[in-house]
């Protein structure tokens, strides 16, 4: 399946807390306007992770870029920032990297000249459209379906 390259999104930002809640919402426009409506909650919760984790991690007003790719089949969310340092996933659990492995499919880190990307996959097929069109409503409304049709002999 091919996809129109409209469906790549590239955020640049400082990130602190009101930054943090408007990407959320420019994430969920994005994924409404891909008809991806079921994948919203999700996807904004990992993203909101990584940008919090950028936040606690590296600093209040670092800049990072933030990106939405759709292939068709699979959306990927990086969040890529200037801190060298790796993020390590804590053996308790419950919050940051532990939250977006359960809500993707895939996630992962990657070093860059400039600092990291850690990212997260999801598997997200395109909707089935059927096409259906509303249909105009019977003469008679529903005395005319229990009339009896007459039948030639």
């Amino acid at each position: 399946m091919t996809v129109p390259l409209d469906r790549c999104c590239l955020v640049e930002l400082q990130v602190s807390a009101e930054r943090i809640s408007q990407l959320r919402r420019i994430v969920a426009a994005h994924l409404r306007h891909w008809s991806l409506d079921l994948h919203v909650r999700p996807v904004c919760r990992a993203a909101e992770e990584l940008l919090t984790n950028v936040q606690r991690h590296v600093g209040d007003h670092n800049e990072c870029v933030v990106e939405l790719r759709w292939s068709g089949r699979h959306l990927t969310v990086s969040v890529a920032d200037n801190d060298p340092r790796m993020p390590r996933l804590l053996s308790g659990g419950g919050g940051g990297l532990s939250r977006v492995m359960a809500l993707s499919d895939s996630w992962g880190t990657c070093r860059t000249t400039d600092g990291k990307v850690v990212w997260f996959t999801r598997y997200a097929e395109s909707p089935c459209t059927t096409g259906l069109q509303p249909r105009t409503p019977l003469p008679g409304g529903s005395t005319f379906l229990e009339r009896p049709v007459p039948v030639l002999v």
